[in-house]
C-alpha cells in the first residue's frame, strides 16, 4: 500500500512498511524513512508507485482550470474527493486526486485552507482584488526589468532621477527602483553608489559625499527662506578706536576685532570687539530659529554652509570701513609687566579702519620682525603691542595648567589650510603658533574666559567648555571636554571658566551666550531676572544637547572632505612615492598633506621616524587607500607634529590642539581649544 500525505505544509508519497494503530512507517522514493500520522493521509492507492504519483499529479495541477474549479465549488466548504466529482465527472483517480489536491493548496487567492484536504472558495471580491494585485507585480517586473537594462546600458531611467539620494541613502527596498538598481548593481558587480555614479544620478564622489551629508542633516535643503535682516537699536555709542580683523583670505564671517589706545598715564586699553548680531536677532524670532536649527556654520575645504544667511551675516560682519555693532571687552594692561588692571563689557558701534588677511601679513610678521621692529605693514605698532601682551597671557596659561597637574602645551603643530579652486586643491602647510595666529588665539581665550567669570559672578548661566575633573574610567577620560552650563575649570587651557562667546556668526552657543553678556552688562546685578535663559532653563540643556550632536556631525563631514580632497591631491600632484611620519605602530601621515593611513603588518618603527612609502591606489568613493613600506629614512623632522587624534570641531581654523602628554606614565590625549581665525 502507498500513502500520499501531508508533512510540514508539503505533500509527499512513500510505501507503507509497517502500520500500528494511528501511525505509519513510510518510505519515500529517495529511500528515506518517516512516521506518518493516520491524520495526515489523504490517498491510499496501490498504482501507480509513489514517485509516479508523484509527477503525474504535478501535470494534473498544472493543467488545472483553477477559475472553473473556482466556479464549481461554490460558496461552501468542501473536501477535495467532492469537487473531485464534480470536476473530473467521476470519482477522481489516485493521480487526478492527488493532483486536484496540489492544485488547491497551490492557488490561496482561490481557495482558503480549511483542514487536511479541506477548502473553501474564496469571496469574489477577494479574488478580483488579488488577481489585480499578481497582474500589478507582473507589470512592475516588467518595468523594472527594463530598469535594470537601462541601468546596465549606462542610462538613468527616468522615473529614477528625482529620487536619486532617497534611492542611496534611505531607500524603501521595497520599491521597484530600488530593486533594479540592487538587481543591475548585482549583475554587473558593483555597489548602488558606485553605479549612480557610472550612469550620472551623482556626478562625482565629491557630490556623492556632499549629498549623503546634505540628505542626512539638511533634508529640506541648506537654503535659508526670505527674512529680513535685522539691525542694531539705535542709541549704540561709536567707539573711539581704530578696530582691525585678523583672518584668513576665505573668511567672510568676521566675527572679531582689535584695537589698542595708550591713555596720558601711560597705561594701554585692549579693545577685543565681538560682531553682535545678539543685538538684532532675539531669542525665538524667525533668524534665531534658522541658527537653532543649524547650531553651526559647516566647514570643508573650497566650501561651507553658513550658520546664518548670507545677508545677515553681511549687516554683523565686522567688515572694514564701517561702524559695526560689536560687543567690546576692553581691559586695561600696565604695559610694565602686562598685568590687567580692569576690565570693562559694552555694546557699541565700533570704527573697523581694516582687515588684515593672513595671506598678506605672514611672511611680514613673525618673531624676528616683531623684536627687531623691521618691516612695514598696516598696524605694525598695534600688533607689536598685542604680540608683547599674547606672551604674557599664554605664560599666565601654562603656569595653570602645570597648577593642573599638565605639561605646558606643545608649540610644534603644523596646521594644514586647504585651497579649492575649480576643482584643483591647494594645500598649504602652516606652522602653529605663529604670532598672528598666537595673537588671536590668546586675546579670544581671554575673551572667553573674561566674559565666563562675567556670566558666573553676575549669577546668569551660559554654555561653558570644560576640561578634567570629569568621572569614567581612565585618565584620558576625565580629561574629555565637556559642555556644561556652569563655570568650570578647562585644564587644558589653563582657564579657570571658558565660554565661547566670540563666534556668534558661526556657532549657536556663542550667539546664546551673547545674549546673556549683553543682560550682564546692561542690568548689572539685576541681570538674573532679564537675561533671555534662566538658571536650570531646560531650553539651556536642550541647546547643549542639540549642539553637540550637530557639531559632531559636521566635524565627521569636514574630515571626509579634507580626506577626499586629499586623495585628488594625490592624484593632482601624481604623487606615487611620498613621506610620511610613523604616529603610533601601523598609523602613517604624510608630510605634505594631513593624510592618515594605515599599513596592517608592517614592521615596528619608533614613534616619530620618517618612512618613504609607494601608493598603489586609493579611491575617492570609500574614502580609502592602499599603500606599502619603501624604506625609514629617518627621525621626523621638529617641525613635524605626531598627534594622532583629529582636530575637535568642523571649524578648523578654531581647531582643538590635541597635545599627546604623559601623566604617572599614561600616554593620553589632551584636547584644548585655543581659537585662531576661522578658515
Amino acid at each position: 500500500m502507498n500513502l500520499f500525505f501531508e508533512e510540514s505544509g508539503d505533500f509527499k508519497a512513500g510505501t507503507v512498511l509497517s502500520h500500528a494503530g494511528e501511525a505509519y512507517q513510510v518510505e519515500l522514493a529517495s529511500g528515506k524513512r518517516t512516521k506518518v500520522k493516520a491524520k495526515d493521509v489523504l490517498l491510499q492507492f496501490e498504482k501507480p508507485d509513489p514517485a509516479e504519483l508523484m509527477e503525474q499529479a504535478r501535470v494534473v495541477a498544472q493543467d488545472a482550470d483553477l477559475e472553473f474549479l473556482w466556479e464549481v465549488a461554490g460558496q461552501e466548504e468542501f473536501g477535495f474527493a467532492e469537487l473531485g466529482a464534480e470536476y473530473f465527472g467521476h470519482a477522481p483517480l489516485p493521480v487526478e486526486a492527488a493532483g486536484l489536491i496540489l492544485a488547491l493548496h497551490g492557488s490561496p487567492i482561490y481557495f482558503y485552507k480549511k483542514g487536511r484536504g479541506r477548502y473553501k472558495a474564496a469571496p469574489e471580491q477577494a479574488l478580483r482584488a488579488a488577481q489585480a494585485g499578481i497582474e500589478k507585480k507582473k507589470q512592475q517586473l516588467v518595468i523594472q526589468a527594463a530598469y535594470v537594462d537601462e541601468l546596465k546600458a549606462g542610462k538613468l531611467p527616468q522615473a529614477m532621477q528625482p529620487m536619486v539620494n532617497q534611492l542611496l541613502f534611505k531607500p524603501d527596498k521595497n520599491t521597484i527602483e530600488f530593486k533594479a538598481l540592487e538587481a543591475a548593481a548585482d549583475e554587473l558587480h558593483t555597489t548602488p553608489q558606485r553605479l549612480m555614479l557610472q550612469v550620472g544620478g551623482i556626478p562625482s564622489p565629491k557630490d556623492l559625499h556632499m549629498a549623503r551629508f546634505l540628505f542626512e542633516n539638511f533634508p529640506r535643503g541648506a537654503g535659508f527662506p526670505a527674512v529680513p535682516a535685522p539691525s542694531a537699536p539705535g542709541g549704540l555709542p561709536v567707539a573711539d578706536v581704530a578696530a582691525f580683523s585678523i583672518d584668513d583670505v576665505t573668511t567672510t564671517e568676521i566675527d572679531d576685532a582689535f584695537s589698542v589706545r595708550t591713555l596720558d598715564d601711560g597705561s594701554v586699553v585692549v579693545g577685543i570687539h565681538i560682531a553682535a548680531p545678539g543685538l538684532g536677532v532675539k531669542p525665538d524670532d524667525a533668524i534665531d530659529k534658522m541658527a537653532r536649527s543649524r547650531m553651526s556654520t559647516v566647514y570643508m575645504p573650497g566650501d561651507k554652509i553658513t550658520m546664518l544667511p548670507d545677508d545677515i551675516v553681511n549687516a554683523f560682519t565686522l567688515a572694514e570701513g564701517k561702524n559695526c555693532p560689536a560687543v567690546s571687552l576692553y581691559a586695561t594692561l600696565n604695559p610694565a609687566d602686562w598685568t590687567v588692571l580692569s576690565t570693562v563689557t559694552r555694546a557699541e558701534l565700533v570704527p573697523i579702519k581694516s582687515n588684515l588677511r593672513h595671506n598678506d601679513l605672514d611672511d611680514l610678521v613673525n618673531e624676528e620682525t616683531l623684536a627687531s621692529g623691521e618691516g612695514e605693514y598696516p598696524h605694525k605698532d598695534e600688533l607689536a603691542l598685542l604680540w608683547k601682551w599674547a606672551l604674557q597671557l599664554e605664560q599666565g596659561r601654562m603656569k595653570k595648567r602645570e597648577g593642573f597637574g599638565l605639561k605646558p602645551e606643545q608649540n610644534n603643530r603644523v596646521d594644514f589650510n586647504f585651497y579649492v579652486d575649480d576643482d584643483v586643491v591647494s594645500v598649504v602647510r602652516r606652522k602653529r603658533g605663529a604670532p598672528l595666529d598666537k595673537i588671536v588665539a590668546e586675546l579670544m581665550i581671554f575673551a572667553n574666559s573674561t566674559w565666563g567669570k562675567l556670566l558666573h559672578d553676575s549669577g546668569v548661566p551660559g554654555i561653558y567648555r570644560s576640561q578634567g575633573g570629569g568621572t569614567g574610567p581612565g585618565w584620558a577620560a576625565k580629561m574629555q571636554v565637556r559642555m556644561v552650563t556652569h563655570a568650570a575649570p578647562h585644564q587644558g587651557l589653563g582657564v579657570d571658566q571658558y565660554a565661547w562667546s566670540t563666534s556668534p556668526l558661526r556657532r549657536y552657543t556663542d550667539l546664546v551666550n551673547q545674549w546673556q553678556i549683553l543682560a550682564c552688562a546692561e542690568h548689572g546685578v539685576t541681570a538674573p531676572l532679564v537675561a533671555p535663559f534662566k538658571p536650570r532653563d531646560a531650553n539651556l540643556f536642550a541647546i547643549v544637547s542639540a549642539f553637540d550632536a550637530a557639531y559632531a556631525a559636521y566635524n565627521d563631514h569636514q574630515q571626509n572632505m579634507e580626506r577626499y580632497w586629499c586623495l585628488r591631491w594625490l592624484g593632482q600632484e601624481e604623487a606615487r612615492q611620498v613621506d610620511a611620519v610613523v604616529l603610533k605602530e601601523e598609523v602613517l601621515r604624510l608630510v605634505d598633506i594631513p593624510l592618515i593611513i594605515r599599513l596592517p603588518g608592517m614592521p615596528q618603527v619608533a614613534r616619530g621616524a620618517q618612512v618613504k612609502i609607494d601608493i598603489l591606489r586609493w579611491d575617492e568613493i570609500d574614502l580609502s587607500i592602499e599603500a606599502r613600506l619603501l624604506e625609514v629614512a629617518a627621525v621626523a623632522p621638529a617641525e613635524v607634529d605626531l598627534d594622532f587624534e583629529e582636530d575637535e570641531g568642523p571649524d578648523a581654523g578654531e581647531a582643538a590642539v590635541e597635545e599627546v602628554v604623559e601623566a604617572e606614565g599614561v600616554v593620553a590625549v589632551v584636547t584644548t581649544d585655543p581659537e585662531p581665525e576661522a578658515t
